[in-house]
C-alpha cells in the first residue's frame, strides 16, 4: 500500500492549518478510510508522549484522535521546542538530539530530512491517505534551500497542496497572491486550491474578491470556512492562543470572579509549555480560568497554578524579580490553594539545581519553598506514559488517573510530605510522584494530563469548593462535571460537519484520491 497524499499549507503561522487538518482527518475517518496525519517539523511547546514514550507535537496527537489512532512518532518526526530567544531543543523521532541555534539547525536539516522521509514512507505503507500539515509559510524564501516541511517536502513527494489564508488577520488576498508570487514555477503547480479561513459575515460580499484572485493566480477557491471560535473546541497548538483571552473564551475582568463558585489563575510564564493541561477546567460549569501575567494580583482567586516551562530556572528567576514568591506564600497562608505541574512542581520546592547547565546558564536557584523537595536537572529526559493511583487521602479514595511525563529534572523529598500519586509505568515499574503540603492546599506533580481525568478533576474541584465555602454561609451549587474526552470528540465532529458544509469536498476528494 502507498497512501495518497494531501497537504495543507498556510500563508503564515496561526492561520488554522492544524485545525483544518484535524477536521479533514475526521471527515475521512467517518467515511471509513484509513487516514493518518503528518507534520514533518513542528515548532511548539505543547507536546505529547506516545505510548512508546516518544515526544511529538500536541497538535499531531489531536489529529491522531481525529483519525481514531494512537499518536505515533512518525506523525511528527521532528519537534523543535524553543527554550530561549535564540535556541531550541531539537527532538528527532521522539528523542532529544541537542539544543541548537537556528543557524546550527539549518545546517542539520539534511539529517533531519532522513527522519522525515523514513516516517512518511512508513505511514504511506500503513494507511490509505496521509494528510500533511505545513509550518509557517512556504514563502520564507530565505529558508527555501533546505526546507523540509513546506514546498521542500511537497515537491519531493509530489503532494497536492491547499493554501490557507486567514481573513481575520486582514490582507488575505494580498497574502495569497504574495505567497504565489514568491514560489517557484514547480511549486506553484502543486497549489491546487485556496481556502479562506476564519471568515465572519456574509460570504456573498467576499465572492468578487475570490473570483478576481482565482483568475489572477489560476487557482480555484476550495471554500470559505466561517470563524467558529469557542463554539467548537479543539486543544490549541501553542502559546499564541493565550495572547487573546477572548479566543479561548476567557473572561477579562477580575470583578467577574464574584459570580463564579471557583476562580482559578494559571501563571503565564514566558516559556510556558503544555498549557492545554488546564483546558478541561475551561469547560467546567461555575469555574473561571484566567491566564495571568506574573505581576498580576492574586486577590479573588481560589487556586493558583504554576504550569510547565521549557526553561524553568529562567522563568523562576523572573518570578523572583516580580516578587511572586512572597505574594504566593501570602496567598497560600491566607487559605488559597497552589498547584504546580511539571516545571511548576519543581518551582514549588526549596531549590532547583542545574550543575550541567542543561536547561540554562544558572547553576542553582532558590525555589518558592512551598514543598519540601529539591530538583536537579539530568542529561537524560524522561518521556513516558503512565497510570497512577491517587494516594492523597484528602482528595478521595480509589481514584485512578493516567497521563504522561516530560522532564529533565529529578525531584527528591527533603523532609516529610504525603505523596500525591503512586505511579505505574507501562513496563510495570512503580514509584511515588508528587507531594502535598498544608493538608492539600499545596501540591505538585510531574503528570501532564491529570486534569483530563474526569474523576480526579471532579473530586479536586469538589474539595476546592468545600475550602472556598468554609467561613461563608452558602456556596453556589456545583453543576455536574463534564466528560472532557466527549467534549473533544464533540469538537472534532462539529468541525468535520462545518468543513463538510464549507469546503468543496468533491474537489478535495479528487485531489486526495487515486
Amino acid at each position: 500500500m502507498s497512501a495518497n497524499l494531501l497537504m495543507l499549507q498556510g500563508t503564515g503561522s496561526s492561520v488554522g492549518k492544524s485545525a483544518l487538518v484535524a477536521g479533514l482527518c475526521r471527515i475521512y475517518r467517518r467515511r471509513g478510510l484509513k487516514v493518518a496525519p503528518f507534520k514533518a517539523q513542528n515548532m511548539a511547546l505543547n507536546s505529547f508522549i506516545t505510548p512508546q514514550g516518544d515526544e511529538i507535537g500536541r497538535a499531531q496527537a489531536v489529529q491522531a484522535e481525529a483519525c481514531g489512532l494512537e499518536p505515533h512518532v512518525d506523525m511528527n518526526p521532528v519537534l523543535i521546542k524553543p527554550n530561549s530567544d535564540v535556541g531550541a531543543q531539537v527532538i528527532v523521532h521522539g528523542k532529544p538530539v541537542s539544543n541548537m541555534s537556528a543557524v546550527v539547525y539549518h545546517g542539520y536539516k539534511e539529517t533531519a530530512w532522513q527522519a522525515v522521509s523514513e516516517s512518511l514512507n512508513r505511514l504511506r505503507e500503513k494507511y490509505e491517505l496521509v494528510i500533511i500539515e505545513g509550518a509557517g509559510s512556504p514563502a520564507e524564501i530565505n529558508l527555501r534551500d533546505k526546507d523540509i516541511v513546506n514546498m521542500g517536502l511537497a515537491t519531493r513527494v509530489k503532494a497536492p497542496v491547499l493554501l490557507i489564508g486567514d481573513i481575520d488577520k486582514g490582507g488575505v488576498f494580498a497574502s495569497l497572491v504574495g505567497t504565489m508570487e514568491l514560489l517557484e514555477a514547480d511549486e506553484r503547480e502543486l497549489i491546487k486550491g485556496f481556502i479562506v479561513n476564519k471568515f465572519r459575515g456574509d460570504v456573498t460580499l467576499l465572492e468578487p474578491g475570490l473570483e478576481m484572485i482565482s483568475a489572477r493566480c489560476g487557482v480555484p477557491f476550495v471554500g470559505v470556512v466561517p470563524w467558529f471560535g469557542k463554539e467548537i473546541y479543539l486543544p490549541e497548538e501553542d502559546g499564541v492562543a493565550l495572547e487573546s483571552p477572548a479566543q479561548k473564551g476567557l473572561p477579562n475582568a477580575v470583578s467577574e470572579v464574584a459570580d463564579q463558585s471557583l476562580a482559578i489563575a494559571v501563571i503565564r510564564l514566558p516559556h510556558i509549555s503544555n498549557f492545554t493541561d488546564f483546558d478541561p477546567l475551561l469547560h467546567e460549569p461555575h469555574v473561571r480560568l484566567d491566564y495571568l501575567e506574573p505581576q498580576a494580583p492574586l486577590v479573588g482567586y481560589h487556586l493558583v497554578i504554576l504550569p510547565g516551562s521549557k526553561n524553568t530556572l529562567e522563568d523562576l528567576a523572573l518570578l523572583q524579580k516580580l516578587d511572586l514568591p512572597r505574594r504566593l506564600k501570602a496567598f497560600s497562608e491566607a487559605g488559597g490553594a497552589v498547584v504546580g505541574i511539571c516545571g511548576g512542581f519543581q518551582m514549588l520546592g526549596r531549590s532547583l539545581r542545574d550543575p550541567g547547565m542543561i536547561e540554562s546558564g544558572r547553576g542553582e536557584i532558590e525555589g518558592l519553598g512551598l514543598l519540601p523537595v529539591i530538583t536537579e536537572m539530568a542529561p537524560e529526559k524522561i518521556t513516558v506514559q503512565c497510570r497512577a493511583r491517587v494516594t492523597a487521602s484528602c482528595f478521595g479514595h480509589d481514584l485512578k488517573v493516567q497521563g504522561y511525563e516530560i522532564h529533565q529534572g529529578r525531584t527528591s523529598l527533603q523532609g516529610t510530605a504525603e505523596s500525591l500519586l503512586q505511579v505505574t509505568q507501562t513496563d510495570g515499574r512503580e514509584y511515588a510522584d508528587g507531594f502535598i503540603a498544608d493538608h492539600g492546599r499545596v501540591w505538585g506533580s510531574y503528570m501532564h494530563g491529570i486534569f483530563d481525568d474526569d474523576s480526579f478533576r471532579t473530586a479536586y474541584l469538589g474539595w476546592l469548593r468545600k475550602q472556598a465555602a468554609s467561613g461563608r454561609q452558602s456556596s453556589q451549587a456545583a453543576a455536574p462535571g463534564i466528560s472532557y474526552k466527549q467534549r473533544k470528540e464533540d469538537g472534532l465532529n462539529a468541525l468535520a460537519d462545518l468543513l463538510s458544509l464549507s469546503l468543496d469536498m468533491k474537489m478535495i476528494d479528487q485531489l486526495a484520491g487515486p
